[in-house]
């Protein structure tokens, strides 16, 4: 095991900077997952680390030496691959063992470590079979013993789970949680699905155009987001985004309201900023579950609905306007778009006029230029007196006094 520490690390090839100063500390025994979209700089973070990759700029520790420009058999680095790459020919023992083999170790040392590793992955009884007669998932396992027979002190995984199908995909998301259990190691992870990083890691780093953005915990990350980035990558489907202006009283949109306590926010009346609310923070009026703190009814139309087994999207227009063709990430940040999570057995349907309310406590506020957290939850004016149908009203009386939802 091993504390990982990248100083000012920066990667440019020609005109392009792949990693732009990035400073990040994993802890020893740490399961950190590196996350953002295609192209982001996630993968070029881990060559770097791992030592295929040099750095243009910043150093590399590795415990309390100095890796910068050690070969990457000599940084105590271990590396799983999207592309499984097991050697057709051998069988299970032979590729477990081929590196310590090409290191000519004893026997013995091989025999107990190939054992050790293979009861690790549960491959017991696979030893002598080919690469060709294993599942997806055996195969995968076979790579990840591979590396865990080279007891190193930082394991890297490079989006090992990509090529996998669905179901398998999170059955393997719990062996690798069991494993890193088990082992006790600093683990790397390479992903761009957020809902490895959120299932697995201790932290998620979150990476865009090459600059770290936040590392968190997976929570901190989706409740507290430093910036809107983080806020509309973390978290599916998207966070909605509405652009406002600040008020003395709240915030004004283009389609409604949100009255609020602007106090102590580190904006100005006048001042641009943009809400996000998450679509499970919205709910239908006159419905069993109320907001923690409503705001202003909002009327909108269902345009598309989504069932998803345990909850329904609902796709909101709020001038009574189609949404055409959008993905969910598109309608997040469409001006007349909200999406609303409810429950299965709502009686909802499309093109149904529908009134909701937004949870205040769970309102973020983002600088319009910059993107940086003005605020995550904001509270209700002291005097509020927000527009209400007459079935909310004491719900929202209670909450504003500080009921117990507050």
């Amino acid at each position: 095991m091993a504390r990982v520490r990248l100083d000012n690390v920066t990667k440019r090839y020609e005109d392009i900077v792949a990693v732009d100063e990035m400073d990040l500390e994993i802890e020893d025994g740490e399961f950190v997952c590196l996350v953002g979209p295609s192209g982001c700089g996630k993968s070029t973070t881990m060559e770097t680390i791992a030592g295929l990759t040099k750095p243009t700029e910043g150093t590399i520790t590795i415990g309390e030496t100095d890796v910068t420009k050690l070969p990457p058999k000599d940084r105590g680095v271990a590396m799983v691959f999207q592309n499984i790459a097991l050697f057709p020919h051998m069988d299970v023992y032979d590729n477990i063992s081929f590196g310590l083999r090409l290191r000519k170790y004893d026997q013995e040392v091989i025999d107990r470590r190939v054992e050790r590793a293979s009861d690790v992955v549960q491959l017991e009884g696979m030893l002598d079979r080919m690469p060709d007669e294993l599942s997806g998932g055996q195969q995968q396992r076979v790579a990840i013993a591979r590396a865990i027979v080279r007891e190193p002190d930082v394991f890297l995984m490079d989006e090992p789970l990509a090529n996998l199908d669905a179901k398998l995909r999170v059955h393997m998301r719990t062996e690798l949680q069991r494993l890193h259990k088990q082992l006790d190691t600093t683990i790397i992870y390479v992903t761009h699905d957020q809902a490895e990083a959120m299932t697995m890691s201790d932290r998620i780093a979150v990476i865009n155009a090459g600059e770290l953005q936040q590392i968190d915990p997976p929570l901190v990350c989706y409740n507290e987001p430093a910036n809107r980035f983080v806020a509309g990558f973390i978290g599916s489907p998207s966070m909605n985004f509405v652009e406002g202006e600040l008020t003395e009283t709240g915030l004004e949109t283009d389609h409604f309201d949100v009255e609020f306590d602007v106090d102590g926010l580190e904006v100005a009346p006048g001042d641009a900023v943009t809400m996000g609310i998450r679509p499970e923070d919205i709910y239908p009026v006159d419905t069993a579950d109320s907001p923690a703190s409503s705001s202003a009814v909002i009327d909108a139309t269902t345009d598309v609905l989504e069932p998803m087994g345990d909850e329904i999207f609902v796709y909101l227009t709020l001038d009574g306007s189609g949404g055409g063709m959008m993905t969910s990430e598109e309608a997040s940040n469409a001006s007349n778009q909200l999406l609303m999570s409810v429950d299965p057995d709502s009686a909802i349907t499309e093109d149904d006029e529908v009134r909701v309310e937004l949870d205040r406590s769970k309102i973020h506020l983002f600088e319009a230029a910059s993107g940086d957290a003005i605020a995550h939850g904001v509270a209700a004016l002291s005097d509020s007196a927000d527009s209400a149908g007459p079935a909310t009203e004491g719900a929202r009386a209670e909450a504003d006094s500080g009921g117990a939802h507050e």
